[in-house]
């Protein structure tokens, strides 16, 4: 099917539809007729959109972290500022995500977690888009500490690519904690641990 204008929105549609439901939702129970019912889309256009639902299950953390990098990359690649308040932003702007979206819509609109402890299992295609996803992001955080190396706002003790897998699994392990405990707090951990992390 050629790729139009048309078939690109019927497509982000499928995908914004499944997204709101695995939401509250575990994925391997949503079944591809809610999905297209929650999107508005006739059941017979699927398969011009996904060759399978394997297909489809890898889209959905793609989909996520495609969008998710861009709005990284318009906090981190600021380069007329130190890198460390760049870091600081983001971090900043996570926190401050969750708390105007609330613990629950959080899980739908950044599904690293709730899908990686889900799907990771059921679909090798998707724990690979997760894999491929986080390390992207991981990237950034990277090129973002060496950057601070560089300007003088960063000092680590080890190697940037371990600080910097380290601070994002922390931030996904303080996500967990937020979502179970209805709180902020593990967050505000992260973020002072952070600090000490970055400025030694």
């Amino acid at each position: 099917m050629p790729v139009t204008a048309r078939s690109t929105d019927t497509r982000r549609s499928i995908l914004d539809a499944a997204r709101r439901i695995t939401a509250h939702k575990d994925h391997s129970a949503v079944g591809i007729t809610e999905v297209l019912a929650e999107a508005g889309v006739p059941e017979g256009s699927f398969h011009h959109h996904f060759p399978s639902k394997d297909a489809f299950g890898e889209a959905l953390p793609r989909g996520h972290f495609d969008e998710y990098a861009s709005g990284t990359d318009r906090v981190l690649a600021q380069p007329d500022e130190p890198a460390a308040e760049r870091l600081t932003a983001y971090w900043r702007q996570w926190r401050q995500w969750r708390q105007t979206q609330g613990v629950d819509e959080c899980q739908g609109k950044r599904p690293t977690v709730k899908l990686g402890a889900e799907a990771a299992d059921l679909s090798e295609a998707m724990r690979l888009a997760l894999k491929e996803g986080t390390d992207a992001i991981v990237d950034r955080i990277e090129r973002t500490i060496t950057s601070g190396l560089a300007d003088g706002s960063i000092a680590v003790g080890g190697d940037p690519r371990g600080t910097a897998q380290t601070l994002y699994e922390m931030r996904l392990g303080a996500s967990v904690m937020t979502k179970i405990h209805r709180s902020p707090a593990p967050l505000d951990t992260a973020t002072a641990v952070t600090r000490r992390l970055l400025h030694p």
